[in-house]
């Protein structure tokens, strides 16, 4: 199930009459983050989106959104708080995010995160991570624009 992917020639831009609006992740956006996802990786995706949604949906700590235009869900931002780990304190971690590539390049991915700073440093968050993989230079600039750096923490596998 592949929903409109398209080239940068089809690129939509959002005037600024219909301004996105961002809120907070519903239930019923499972759909809608499923084919943003799938539009992105260009291939069907093996994830439950209706339990990954309701899972965060249920939690009042985790800040999840999504950004809107003319009443379409055209973004997602899930993350969620860490009460503890091997040294970080409790701290929030942005887990996963994506905009239609229709609407790429217009600041939608940067509206949402700083929603997310915004929420997280009411809740006496002081710390925000991600994790990107090393070769995906358009996430690390990304988030490079956001202020994001290398943090002290080495991600680490184990692959069965």
């Amino acid at each position: 199930m592949v929903h409109h992917v398209t080239s940068l020639l089809t690129q939509r831009k959002v005037d600024p009459v219909n301004r996105i609006r961002i809120r907070d992740l519903d239930r019923q956006d499972a759909a809608d983050v499923m084919n943003i996802c799938t539009s992105i990786v260009r291939k069907p995706m093996d994830v439950d989106f209706n339990a990954l949604i309701k899972k965060h949906v249920q939690n009042e700590n985790d800040i999840c959104l999504v950004a809107e235009h003319e009443g379409q869900v055209i973004g997602f931002m899930i993350s969620y708080i860490l009460g503890f780990g091997f040294g970080i304190e409790k701290s929030a971690w942005i887990a996963t995010f994506g905009v239609d590539p229709n609407f790429m390049g217009q600041g939608i991915g940067e509206q949402m995160a700083h929603e997310i700073f915004t929420r997280y440093k009411k809740m006496g968050i002081g710390r925000i991570y991600t994790t990107v993989q090393w070769d995906s230079t358009d996430l690390l600039s990304f988030f490079k624009t956001l202020g994001f750096d290398r943090s002290n923490h080495i991600n680490l596998k184990k692959t069965f």
